[in-house]
């Protein structure tokens, strides 16, 4: 018997009257923005302290803390949220890659307070929902995987058997270089002097008598 249709279920993200399922209309992976953020506090007291609402010490603060992926962020002054945070005279750092960065240090006595500090800082940000199907996917990853068995079925092949074996008939090409080496040891033998004997031949002569020693 023939299969019928995937089952499709209302997808909760669809306006009310739309009549979209889950089998014909994709989620919404808009990104989602955040209350606004502040975890940390300058102190005027230190000149190496600072503000910092970053997402490390935003964890710290609250460990049930989970953005997937950050991909906007708003940053603004407590006192100040409707000036944009370039017009309040201060060094600040608000990148999607580590939140706000305010330093004590590199304020100038400038802007709407008087004092080299860094006025209290707020951050909201814009996070992927976390839906499996808004994530990227990593199937992408596992593809690179059969790449590696090529690899090993290269350096398994044994070239050394190429190698020609050398043939009995090219063994005496080696015996010609024990050849070259002369007997040298022979010519110290002759140096030897020649052992010298003396014969001494003495005649008494004796009446009737004679010795020859």
């Amino acid at each position: 018997t023939p299969r019928g249709p995937p089952a499709c279920v209302p997808v909760p993200q669809a306006p009310a009257g739309s009549n979209c399922y889950s089998c014909c209309c994709p989620p919404v992976c808009s990104c989602i923005w955040t209350d606004w953020i502040d975890v940390s506090y300058p102190n005027a007291s230190h000149a190496n302290g600072g503000d910092y609402e970053t997402f490390e010490n935003i964890l710290a603060n609250n460990p049930s803390w989970v953005c997937e992926k950050v991909e906007n962020i708003s940053c603004r002054a407590e006192k100040f949220p409707n000036i944009p945070i370039e017009n309040l005279g201060q060094k600040v750092e608000c990148s999607i890659d580590k939140g706000l960065i305010c330093n004590n240090k590199d304020q100038t006595i400038t802007g709407p307070i008087p004092m080299p500090v860094c006025l209290n800082y707020q951050i909201s940000v814009c996070c992927t929902p976390n839906i499996p199907e808004c994530l990227p996917s990593t199937t992408t990853h596992t593809t690179t995987t059969p790449s590696s068995s090529t690899v090993s079925t290269v350096s398994s092949t044994p070239t050394s058997t190429t190698t020609p074996v050398p043939t009995p008939s090219e063994s005496p090409s080696s015996t010609t270089t024990s050849t070259t080496i002369p007997p040298s040891s022979t010519t110290t033998s002759t140096t030897v002097p020649p052992t010298s004997t003396t014969t001494v031949s003495s005649t008494v002569s004796t009446p009737g008598t004679t010795t020859t020693v």
